[in-house]
């Protein structure tokens, strides 16, 4: 599988964490900066909506059935394909990148975001939509063709609660 994705985890609050998304740029050869990412806390032991999903590499792929997905095919009828989904992850299924701002919307998916903060206790993003748009319109097409992944690597910041 070619490396399309990398999920770089920089920081932790007990129900939240912050993460880097890269995108491989094929014309430059190299990882470029995408989005922050809210995701819920790296934990030992899964708590089902409330943990993050594990480190590792897993491929990417393109759900098409669902209720997000029925969402976003009327939200965004001019460019939806599908939603972009972490595959083949132990002990996770319907894994996919999508828009929200808090830790209440992410339920184990990856949120997109231009920005972030903390807000005391956990981490939000905003402009959502904004960066999800941006990241859908450069990895679309690629994913759809298929045979790509994603790296998910905890930073040392973070220590499993």
């Amino acid at each position: 599988m070619q490396p399309l994705l990398k999920i770089i985890r920089v920081e932790q609050t007990n129900n939240s964490t912050l993460s880097h998304l890269y995108v491989f740029d094929d014309s430059l050869k190299m990882w470029l900066f995408e989005s922050y990412l809210l995701e819920d806390a790296v934990r030992k032991v899964k708590i089902p909506t409330a943990t993050a999903i594990p480190t590792g590499v897993f491929p990417l792929k393109i759900r098409k059935e669902g209720a997000i997905n029925l969402r976003y095919e009327k939200k965004f009828k001019d460019f939806h394909k599908g939603m972009i989904e972490i595959a083949e992850l132990p002990n996770f299924k319907y894994v996919m990148i999508h828009i929200g701002n808090y830790i209440k919307d992410t339920e184990g998916c990856p949120l997109t975001g231009s920005t972030y903060s903390n807000n005391g206790k956990d981490f939000e993003v905003f402009e959502s939509e904004k960066a999800y748009k941006k990241l859908y319109s450069k990895v679309i097409d690629r994913v759809l063709a298929g045979g790509y992944s994603v790296e998910i690597i905890n930073h040392t910041k973070i220590n499993a609660i």
